[in-house]
Protein backbone atom coordinates (compact mmCIF):
# COMPACT_ATOMS: atom_id res chain seq x y z
CA UNK A 1 0.00 0.00 0.00
CA UNK A 2 1.17 3.47 -0.77
CA UNK A 3 0.97 5.62 2.07
CA UNK A 4 1.90 9.15 0.27
CA UNK A 5 -1.71 9.94 -0.58
CA UNK A 6 -2.75 9.09 3.08
CA UNK A 7 0.13 11.14 4.43
CA UNK A 8 -0.56 14.51 2.26
CA UNK A 9 -4.17 14.33 4.06
CA UNK A 10 -2.58 13.89 7.34
CA UNK A 11 -0.25 16.92 6.63
CA UNK A 12 -3.59 18.93 5.75
CA UNK A 13 -5.61 17.63 8.36
CA UNK A 14 -2.90 18.73 10.93
CA UNK A 15 -2.32 22.37 9.86
CA UNK A 16 -6.64 22.59 9.80
CA UNK A 17 -7.32 20.79 13.45
CA UNK A 18 -4.51 23.23 14.64
CA UNK A 19 -6.64 26.54 13.53
CA UNK A 20 -9.72 25.14 14.32
CA UNK A 21 -8.58 24.29 17.86
CA UNK A 22 -10.45 20.79 18.29
CA UNK A 23 -8.13 19.05 17.13
CA UNK A 24 -7.55 17.35 13.82
CA UNK A 25 -9.63 13.90 14.71
CA UNK A 26 -12.35 15.01 13.38
CA UNK A 27 -10.89 15.27 9.84
CA UNK A 28 -8.52 12.79 10.75
CA UNK A 29 -10.67 9.62 11.51
CA UNK A 30 -13.15 9.44 8.24
CA UNK A 31 -10.50 10.23 6.13
CA UNK A 32 -7.95 7.75 7.35
CA UNK A 33 -11.22 5.42 7.02
CA UNK A 34 -10.38 5.39 3.21
CA UNK A 35 -7.45 3.62 3.95
CA UNK A 36 -7.55 1.10 6.90
CA UNK A 37 -9.59 -0.92 8.52
CA UNK A 38 -11.75 0.77 11.71
CA UNK A 39 -10.00 -0.76 14.41
CA UNK A 40 -6.68 0.03 12.83
CA UNK A 41 -8.19 3.40 11.90
CA UNK A 42 -8.61 3.98 15.99
CA UNK A 43 -5.20 2.67 16.97
CA UNK A 44 -3.32 4.60 14.25
CA UNK A 45 -5.34 7.94 15.34
CA UNK A 46 -4.68 7.81 19.12
CA UNK A 47 -0.58 6.95 18.06
CA UNK A 48 -0.52 9.98 15.73
CA UNK A 49 -2.36 12.54 18.15
CA UNK A 50 0.01 11.57 20.63
CA UNK A 51 2.77 13.52 18.76
CA UNK A 52 0.35 15.75 17.58
CA UNK A 53 -0.63 17.14 20.83
CA UNK A 54 3.48 17.07 21.86
CA UNK A 55 3.63 19.37 19.01
CA UNK A 56 0.76 22.09 20.08
CA UNK A 57 2.07 21.98 24.11
CA UNK A 58 5.47 22.87 22.59
CA UNK A 59 4.42 25.79 20.16
CA UNK A 60 1.80 26.99 22.41
CA UNK A 61 3.69 26.20 25.81
CA UNK A 62 3.29 30.01 27.63
CA UNK A 63 -0.41 29.71 27.32
CA UNK A 64 -2.02 26.89 29.19
CA UNK A 65 -5.40 27.12 31.68
CA UNK A 66 -4.19 24.60 33.85
CA UNK A 67 -7.36 24.77 36.46
CA UNK A 68 -10.00 23.90 33.25
CA UNK A 69 -7.30 21.07 31.93
CA UNK A 70 -7.48 19.83 35.33
CA UNK A 71 -11.41 20.26 35.42
CA UNK A 72 -12.28 18.90 31.90
CA UNK A 73 -9.08 16.42 31.48
CA UNK A 74 -9.71 14.20 34.69
CA UNK A 75 -13.36 13.04 33.91
CA UNK A 76 -11.96 12.83 29.72
CA UNK A 77 -9.42 10.30 30.68
CA UNK A 78 -11.40 8.15 32.53
CA UNK A 79 -13.94 7.85 30.39
CA UNK A 80 -12.08 7.61 27.63
CA UNK A 81 -10.72 4.55 28.78
CA UNK A 82 -14.17 3.46 29.06
CA UNK A 83 -14.96 4.01 25.71
CA UNK A 84 -12.10 2.52 24.39
CA UNK A 85 -12.24 -0.92 26.55
CA UNK A 86 -15.66 -1.17 24.86
CA UNK A 87 -14.51 -1.01 21.53
CA UNK A 88 -13.80 -4.78 21.90
CA UNK A 89 -16.97 -5.93 23.31
CA UNK A 90 -19.64 -3.58 20.89
CA UNK A 91 -19.61 -4.93 17.16
CA UNK A 92 -17.14 -3.05 15.14
CA UNK A 93 -19.84 -2.14 11.85
CA UNK A 94 -22.11 -0.59 15.12
CA UNK A 95 -19.13 1.26 16.06
CA UNK A 96 -17.86 2.10 12.61
CA UNK A 97 -21.76 3.18 11.75
CA UNK A 98 -22.29 4.97 15.23
CA UNK A 99 -19.29 7.18 14.56
CA UNK A 100 -19.89 8.36 11.08
CA UNK A 101 -23.19 9.11 12.66
CA UNK A 102 -21.85 11.15 15.40
CA UNK A 103 -19.53 12.59 13.25
CA UNK A 104 -21.79 14.47 11.09
CA UNK A 105 -24.05 15.57 14.14
CA UNK A 106 -21.14 16.76 15.70
CA UNK A 107 -19.46 18.78 12.56
CA UNK A 108 -23.48 20.17 12.20
CA UNK A 109 -23.59 20.88 15.62
CA UNK A 110 -20.00 22.77 15.36
CA UNK A 111 -21.45 24.84 12.44
CA UNK A 112 -24.24 26.86 14.42
CA UNK A 113 -21.98 26.43 17.66
CA UNK A 114 -22.25 29.72 17.67
CA UNK A 115 -25.68 30.03 18.62
CA UNK A 116 -24.94 27.44 21.85
CA UNK A 117 -24.97 28.59 24.80
CA UNK A 118 -23.33 26.81 28.22
CA UNK A 119 -22.60 28.18 31.04
CA UNK A 120 -19.25 28.73 32.74
CA UNK A 121 -19.09 25.86 35.27
CA UNK A 122 -17.54 22.97 37.00
CA UNK A 123 -20.87 20.74 36.14
CA UNK A 124 -20.38 21.55 32.34
CA UNK A 125 -16.77 21.17 32.46
CA UNK A 126 -17.05 17.48 33.82
CA UNK A 127 -20.20 16.97 31.86
CA UNK A 128 -17.82 18.34 28.42
CA UNK A 129 -14.93 16.26 29.55
CA UNK A 130 -17.29 12.92 29.99
CA UNK A 131 -18.47 12.98 26.98
CA UNK A 132 -15.63 14.03 25.03
CA UNK A 133 -13.59 11.54 26.88
CA UNK A 134 -16.20 8.47 26.19
CA UNK A 135 -16.57 9.60 22.28
CA UNK A 136 -13.00 9.71 21.99
CA UNK A 137 -12.20 5.86 23.25
CA UNK A 138 -15.23 4.33 21.71
CA UNK A 139 -15.43 6.00 18.17
CA UNK A 140 -12.12 7.85 18.21
CA UNK A 141 -13.26 11.38 18.26
CA UNK A 142 -13.95 13.60 20.78
CA UNK A 143 -12.82 16.71 20.60
CA UNK A 144 -16.17 18.39 18.94
CA UNK A 145 -17.64 18.38 22.14
CA UNK A 146 -14.44 19.59 24.16
CA UNK A 147 -14.00 22.22 21.72
CA UNK A 148 -17.45 23.42 22.14
CA UNK A 149 -16.86 23.09 26.33
CA UNK A 150 -13.90 25.32 26.09
CA UNK A 151 -15.29 27.91 23.43
CA UNK A 152 -18.03 28.51 26.13
CA UNK A 153 -15.61 30.27 28.22
CA UNK A 154 -14.19 32.56 25.83
CA UNK A 155 -10.54 31.47 26.53
CA UNK A 156 -8.24 33.33 24.16
CA UNK A 157 -7.36 31.05 20.68
CA UNK A 158 -4.17 30.43 21.93
CA UNK A 159 -5.12 29.82 25.52
CA UNK A 160 -7.56 27.18 23.98
CA UNK A 161 -5.37 25.25 21.67
CA UNK A 162 -2.98 24.95 24.38
CA UNK A 163 -5.70 23.90 27.27
CA UNK A 164 -7.17 21.51 24.38
CA UNK A 165 -3.69 20.02 23.59
CA UNK A 166 -3.23 19.47 27.25
CA UNK A 167 -5.97 17.66 27.74
CA UNK A 168 -5.71 15.40 24.87
CA UNK A 169 -3.02 14.11 25.55
CA UNK A 170 -4.17 12.47 28.76
CA UNK A 171 -6.67 11.21 26.38
CA UNK A 172 -4.61 10.16 23.54
CA UNK A 173 -2.46 8.35 25.68
CA UNK A 174 -5.12 6.44 27.73
CA UNK A 175 -6.74 5.10 24.71
CA UNK A 176 -3.71 4.30 22.99
CA UNK A 177 -2.67 1.59 26.07
CA UNK A 178 -6.11 0.23 25.48
CA UNK A 179 -5.65 0.24 21.61
CA UNK A 180 -2.29 -1.05 21.39
CA UNK A 181 -3.17 -3.68 24.35
CA UNK A 182 -6.29 -4.97 22.10
CA UNK A 183 -4.05 -5.26 19.02
CA UNK A 184 -5.33 -2.23 16.89
CA UNK A 185 -1.76 -0.81 16.28
CA UNK A 186 -0.12 -3.77 14.40
CA UNK A 187 3.75 -4.40 13.92
CA UNK A 188 3.02 -2.64 9.92
CA UNK A 189 2.59 0.61 11.82
CA UNK A 190 5.30 0.75 14.03
CA UNK A 191 7.23 2.27 10.48
CA UNK A 192 4.70 5.16 10.19
CA UNK A 193 5.95 6.69 13.77
CA UNK A 194 9.11 8.70 11.97
CA UNK A 195 6.28 10.49 9.00
CA UNK A 196 4.09 10.98 12.20
CA UNK A 197 6.43 12.54 14.19
CA UNK A 198 7.16 14.86 11.05
CA UNK A 199 4.10 15.73 10.23
CA UNK A 200 2.76 16.29 13.45
CA UNK A 201 5.12 19.11 14.13
CA UNK A 202 4.67 20.64 10.71
CA UNK A 203 1.33 20.43 10.58
CA UNK A 204 1.07 22.07 13.91
CA UNK A 205 3.68 24.59 12.75
CA UNK A 206 2.27 25.74 9.66
CA UNK A 207 -1.30 25.92 11.58
CA UNK A 208 -0.09 28.16 14.07
CA UNK A 209 1.60 30.39 11.00
CA UNK A 210 -1.51 29.99 9.43
CA UNK A 211 -3.91 30.72 12.91
CA UNK A 212 -2.76 34.80 12.87
CA UNK A 213 -3.58 34.99 9.41
CA UNK A 214 -6.99 34.16 8.25
CA UNK A 215 -10.24 33.89 9.80
CA UNK A 216 -10.98 30.42 11.77
CA UNK A 217 -14.76 30.70 11.11
CA UNK A 218 -13.79 30.36 7.43
CA UNK A 219 -11.34 27.38 8.56
CA UNK A 220 -14.12 25.88 10.29
CA UNK A 221 -16.76 25.99 7.50
CA UNK A 222 -14.17 24.32 5.61
CA UNK A 223 -13.46 21.58 7.68
CA UNK A 224 -16.56 20.66 8.50
CA UNK A 225 -18.30 20.70 5.47
CA UNK A 226 -15.37 17.89 4.43
CA UNK A 227 -16.67 16.14 7.43
CA UNK A 228 -19.88 16.46 6.50
CA UNK A 229 -19.42 14.73 3.08
CA UNK A 230 -16.89 12.38 3.98
CA UNK A 231 -18.91 10.85 6.92
CA UNK A 232 -22.22 10.68 5.01
CA UNK A 233 -20.19 8.73 1.92
CA UNK A 234 -18.93 6.05 4.90
CA UNK A 235 -22.70 6.21 5.76
CA UNK A 236 -23.87 5.56 2.81
CA UNK A 237 -21.37 2.78 2.04
CA UNK A 238 -22.13 1.09 5.64
CA UNK A 239 -25.92 0.76 4.19
CA UNK A 240 -25.42 -0.05 0.79
CA UNK A 241 -22.71 -3.04 1.68
CA UNK A 242 -20.33 -4.22 -0.90
CA UNK A 243 -20.88 -2.99 -4.41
Amino acid sequence: MSYWLFFILLFFAEIIGTVSGFGSSILFIPLASLFFDFKSVLGITAVFHIFSNLSKIILFRKHFNWKIALQLGIPAIVFCTLGALLTSIIPQQEIELTMNIMLVILALLLMWSYRVQIQQNRRNLFIGGTLSGFLAGLVGTGGAIRGITLTAFQLEKNILIATSALIDLGVDSSRAIVYISQGYFLKEHFKLLPFFIVISFAGSYVGKLVLHRMSQKTFKIILLSVVVMVSIYQVIKYLLGPL
